[in-house]
C-alpha cells in the first residue's frame, strides 16, 4: 500500500524525516555528496530563505507498507514565472526507492497542485534559485558527485521516462587535468588584459586577515555580478540581499584564497571566479553533518586539495568580452598548481553554451557527467499525470539560453 502525505513547513520533525531519507537511501553509496542538514533546513525555512517572498512550496513523503519510500518538493516560483512568462511548477528533492508506483504517486500530488494553480508544465529538478543544485543525473553514475550537484540512481531516469517526461535542457559536467606546468599563453594574455583595461586582482588572503568586513563587501559585489550576469539565462531568478548573505556564509566555509579570483576596476568588482576543494568525503562521512564525523575529513579536504570544484564565474555586462575571464583562469590555475591540485571538476554547463565550453577546450576536458531538466505536461482536462504525458503528446524541448556554471 502506497500513501503520500504532505508535511508542514513548520514541522522540524517531519522535515528531518524528509532530509534524512536521502541519507538512508544512499547509505554506502561511494558517489553521492549529500546535503548538509543545516543547509536544507535553512533552504526550506520561510524565515531564513527570502525566496519564499515570491515562491510557495509543498513537501511530500511517500510511504509504502508504513515505511518512507520516497520524497518530493514542489515550488511555485511566481518570480521566475513572471520574469519568463511561464506557467511552471518546479520539482526538487525527488528521491525514491526503485518502485515506479511510488514515483507516480509523488508526482500525482504535484500534478494536482499544478492543475489547481493553472500551471501548464512541471519542470525539474530545479530549486528556488540558480545557486541551488539542479538537473537529474542521466549519465556518469559511477563518478563522484560534487557539492553543487545532485546524485541519483539510474532507475530515476527510467521512472521519468515511464511518466512520459521530456527533455527541457541538459547540462554537461567536465573533468580537467590541471596542467602542472601552467599555461604560458594564458599568462601572457592575462597580463595584457590587466594592463590594457586597468584591472586588478584582489588580494583575498590579505583582506581576510586584515579586514574581513571589507572582504565581505567585495564578496557581496561578486554576488551582484552573478545576479547581473545570470539574469537572462534559463531558469534563473534574481536573488535579494538576504539570499546573497546566506550564499556569502557558504563561501566563507570553503574559501581558499588561491582558488578565489576577484577582478577589480577602480576598486569595484567587475568579474569573479570561485573554486572550492572537493568536500565529497566530508559530507559522505558526516551523513548530513560536519560535526563530529566529518570534521577530520573537512580539515584534510581544506589543507590537502587533490580535486577542486568550479563554483561559478561571472562578468558584468560592461566588461564582458574584455578578457577578464583570462585573468580569472590564470589566477586560479596558479593557485591550483601551488596547492598541488590534480583535477578540476566544472559545475553543470548547458550543452549549447559555446562560450563556456570553448573556455575549457584547450585543456582536453573529459565529459564526466550529464544532467537533465525534465518537463511534464499539465492538462487541465486530464486528472491523471500519465494520460497527460503520453509520448505522442509530449511537446518538443524548449530552446534554452546559454548558462554559465553555478
Amino acid at each position: 500500500m502506497i500513501e503520500v502525505k504532505e508535511i508542514s513547513l513548520d514541522s522540524k520533525k517531519d522535515k528531518k524525516k524528509f532530509f534524512k531519507f536521502l541519507i538512508d537511501l544512499y547509505e554506502g553509496n561511494p558517489y553521492i555528496c549529500p546535503n548538509l542538514y543545516t543547509d536544507e533546513f535553512a533552504e526550506f525555512d520561510p524565515a531564513k530563505n527570502d525566496a519564499f517572498r515570491f515562491a510557495d512550496c509543498k513537501m511530500f513523503l511517500a510511504y509504502k507498507d508504513g515505511k518512507i519510500a520516497g520524497r518530493i518538493a514542489g515550488i511555485w516560483h511566481r518570480g521566475a514565472n513572471e520574469k519568463f512568462g511561464y506557467k511552471q511548477l518546479r520539482f526538487t528533492r525527488f528521491d525514491v526507492i526503485d518502485d515506479f508506483e511510488v514515483t507516480k504517486a509523488l508526482f500525482a500530488e504535484l500534478y494536482k497542485w499544478a492543475q489547481e494553480l493553472g500551471m501548464e508544465e512541471i519542470i525539474g529538478p530545479m530549486s528556488f534559485s540558480d545557486l541551488n543544485e539542479e538537473g537529474m543525473l542521466i549519465d556518469g553514475f559511477d563518478r563522484d558527485s560534487t557539492y553543487i550537484e545532485i546524485y541519483n540512481h539510474p532507475y530515476y531516469v527510467e521512472h521519468m521516462q515511464k511518466l512520459g517526461a521530456y527533455k527541457v535542457v541538459d547540462w554537461n559536467c567536465l573533468r580537467i587535468a590541471v596542467p602542472p606546468e601552467g599555461d604560458k599563453q594564458l599568462e601572457r594574455l592575462a597580463k595584457a588584459v590587466q594592463e590594457k583595461n586597468g584591472y586588478k586582482v584582489l588580494d583575498v588572503r590579505y583582506w581576510r586577515k586584515h579586514n574581513k568586513k571589507k572582504l565581505s563587501d567585495y564578496i557581496m559585489q561578486c554576488l551582484d555580478v552573478l545576479d547581473e550576469a545570470y539574469a537572462p539565462l534559463y531558469g534563473v531568478s534574481p536573488i535579494n540581499e538576504k539570499q546573497k548573505r546566506r550564499e556569502m556564509a557558504t563561501i566563507y566555509q570553503i574559501l581558499i584564497p588561491e582558488l578565489a579570483a576577484v577582478i577589480l576596476k577602480d576598486d569595484k568588482v567587475i568579474a569573479y571566479g570561485f573554486m572550492m576543494p572537493s568536500i565529497n568525503e566530508v559530507l559522505r562521512k558526516g551523513k548530513g553533518s560536519v560535526f563530529p564525523r566529518g570534521i577530520i575529513p573537512y580539515i584534510k579536504a581544506m589543507t590537502n586539495v587533490e580535486v577542486a570544484d568550479m563554483m561559478s564565474i561571472g562578468v558584468t555586462q560592461e566588461h564582458n568580452n574584455k578578457g577578464a575571464v583570462a585573468m580569472i583562469l590564470h589566477h586560479c590555475l596558479v593557485g591550483l598548481n601551488k596547492l598541488g591540485v590534480k583535477y578540476l571538476e566544472t559545475g553543470p554547463m548547458l550543452e549549447n553554451n559555446k562560450h563556456i565550453n570553448n573556455l575549457w577546450k584547450r585543456y582536453n576536458p573529459e565529459l564526466a557527467k550529464r544532467r537533465r531538466c525534465w518537463g511534464l505536461r499539465v492538462d487541465p482536462d486530464k486528472p491523471d499525470i500519465i494520460s497527460a504525458n503520453v509520448p505522442a503528446a509530449a511537446p518538443a524541448a524548449k530552446d534554452a539560453e546559454d548558462k554559465d556554471e553555478a
